[in-house]
C-alpha cells in the first residue's frame, strides 16, 4: 500500500511540476508524428497536447493570439506570405519534413491523357497554388513566365496547349472534388487523409529536393523557451526519423 501510494505521489507531483506546450496541427502526417513524440517529451518534464485543425489559417492566427504554443503544418514560403499578409511575427524553430504535393486524378492514369479544356483544380493561398503551377510547368503541361517564382498564378501561365481550365479552392476541400474534376493538386496531408497513395495514386510528384520543409513555428518571444527546445530536439531525433520513413514509405521524407 505504501508503494503504491508512493507512485501516486510521485505521478501527482510529476504532473504539477510539468510544463504543457500545446501545439496546433494537421492531422496527418503532423498530427501523427507529435503523438508519436508525447512520450519522449513526458520524461523530460513537458506534457505536449495536440490540437488538430483541418486548415491552414486557424493554427497561426492562434499561435499569434498566444491561444496556442505553436503549430505544425505549413512550410516556410507559406509562413512567409502568411506573416506579410496578416502582419504576424511567427518564426520557424525547426525543418522535420517533407511532403511532396501531387497531381491526382480519378479519371486518368497519366497526365498526357487529359483532354483538351480538362477542369483542373489548385489551392487558392498564394505559396501552395504557385507551387501547384510550378509542378504542371515541370511536368510540361504548361509553360510559366518565370518557372523559378514560387508565387505564380493563374495569370503567369504563358503556355496552356491543352487550355486547361484551372479553378482554386481551400486546400483542405480540393480531395473532396476529386471525382467532379478532371485532376486536382492535393497537398499531402490532405491527400493521405483521402486515403490517396502518392507514390502509388500521383500522376506527377514533386522530388525529395523539394524546397517546400514543414517547419514548428512558435512566436518570436516563444522560440527560446525550454519546451520549444525539447520539441525541437525530440522531432530531429533518430526515431522520428525512422518512424518517419517507415510509416509513409517515400510519402512524407524527413529533412534533417
Amino acid at each position: 500500500m505504501k508503494k503504491l501510494l508512493a507512485v501516486v505521489a510521485a505521478v501527482a507531483a510529476f504532473s504539477a511540476n510539468a510544463e504543457t506546450l500545446t501545439v496546433a496541427a494537421t492531422p496527418v502526417p503532423h498530427g501523427e508524428i507529435l503523438k508519436f513524440v508525447q512520450p519522449q517529451l513526458a520524461k523530460e518534464g513537458v506534457e505536449l497536447k495536440v490540437k488538430e485543425f483541418t486548415d491552414y489559417i486557424q493554427p497561426n492566427v492562434q499561435v499569434s493570439e498566444k491561444r496556442l504554443d505553436a503549430n505544425f503544418f505549413q512550410h516556410q514560403p507559406y509562413l512567409d506570405e502568411f506573416n506579410k499578409a496578416k502582419g504576424t511575427h511567427l518564426v520557424s524553430v525547426a525543418g522535420v519534413h517533407i511532403e511532396p504535393l501531387g497531381v491526382y486524378s480519378s479519371k486518368y492514369k497519366k497526365l498526357d491523357e487529359l483532354p483538351s479544356g480538362a477542369a483542373l483544380v489548385i489551392p487558392n493561398d498564394a505559396t501552395n497554388g504557385g507551387r501547384a503551377l510550378l509542378l504542371l510547368d515541370k511536368a510540361g503541361v504548361i509553360k510559366l513566365k518565370d518557372n523559378k517564382n514560387i508565387l505564380s498564378t493563374i495569370k503567369d501561365i504563358a503556355e496552356n496547349p491543352k487550355g486547361l481550365k484551372f479553378r482554386e479552392l481551400e486546400a483542405a476541400t480540393i480531395p473532396r472534388v476529386l471525382t467532379q474534376v478532371d485532376a486536382a493538386l492535393i497537398n499531402t496531408n490532405y491527400a493521405l487523409e483521402a486515403k490517396l497513395n502518392p507514390q502509388k495514386d500521383a500522376l506527377a510528384i514533386e522530388g525529395s529536393d523539394s524546397p517546400y520543409v514543414n517547419i514548428l513555428v512558435t512566436r518570436e518571444d516563444n522560440k527560446d523557451a525550454d519546451a520549444v527546445k525539447k520539441l525541437v530536439q525530440a522531432l530531429h531525433s533518430p526515431e522520428v526519423k525512422q518512424f518517419i520513413t517507415e510509416k509513409y514509405k517515400g510519402a512524407v521524407v524527413p529533412a534533417f
